[in-house]
């Protein structure tokens, strides 16, 4: 029996579709990932691939709908297969509910680091133990300053304000006219030949 189907012509497409979730994309994407894997398909993560999935729950847990806009199938189709599966598994492991919370995702990530410090190569553990610490809890490699602030009332600062100005007009020490040279006072207007009458003469 022979079904004739008569397709409809004419259909707009919508332009403003909503973007899919990345949740759902990364899930639909790894799928074809899983059935790689059990084809031989080496899916073992990377550090690379590590970093990518952080980056990627991170950005998600801090705002799934601009993540999901930016990251579209056709950017999903340039992760690795390992990045993709471990993506999908961190937020589909852990749920929508906790990937909301960048604070959640942060202590994954941090526990997985923590993991990979007992990694048995050796550049695995030094990675791990250098992202650790670049974590801004615990802030081993950040350059720290203290910053003193002290708190003064504004009849304070004016009191302080005016001691200042008051050295300022009145020095302590009383400026000399004469200059004293191995004990002798010098008299610089005789020296320089000048008269009493000639030492206010501006011409």
């Amino acid at each position: 029996m022979a079904i004739i189907l008569e397709p409809e012509l004419g259909v707009a497409v919508p332009e403003d579709l909503p973007p899919m979730d990345l949740k759902k994309r990364t899930d639909a994407a790894s799928r074809t990932t899983e059935l790689l894997a059990e084809h031989g398909l080496d899916v073992e993560p990377t550090k690379e691939d590590k970093d990518v999935a952080a980056k990627i729950t991170l950005a998600y847990a801090d705002d799934p709908e601009t993540t999901s806009k930016k990251i579209t199938s056709s950017k999903v189709a340039t992760l690795t297969p390992a990045s993709l599966r471990l993506t999908n598994n961190i937020l589909q492991e852990f749920g929508h509910s906790v990937v909301q919370s960048a604070v959640q995702v942060r202590h994954l990530v941090t526990n997985k680091l923590i993991d990979e410090t007992e990694n048995p190569d050796p550049r695995v553990r030094i990675r791990a133990l250098e992202l650790l610490g670049k974590i801004s809890d615990v802030g081993l490699f950040a350059e720290k300053s203290e910053v003193t602030i002290t708190h003064q009332s504004t009849d304070d600062l004016r009191a302080k304000l005016r001691e200042k100005l008051q050295k300022l007009s009145t020095p302590e020490e009383k400026i000399e006219d004469a200059v004293v040279i191995d004990g002798e006072s010098l008299d610089v207007d005789a020296e320089l030949g000048l008269k009493e009458d000639e030492k206010f003469d501006d011409d």
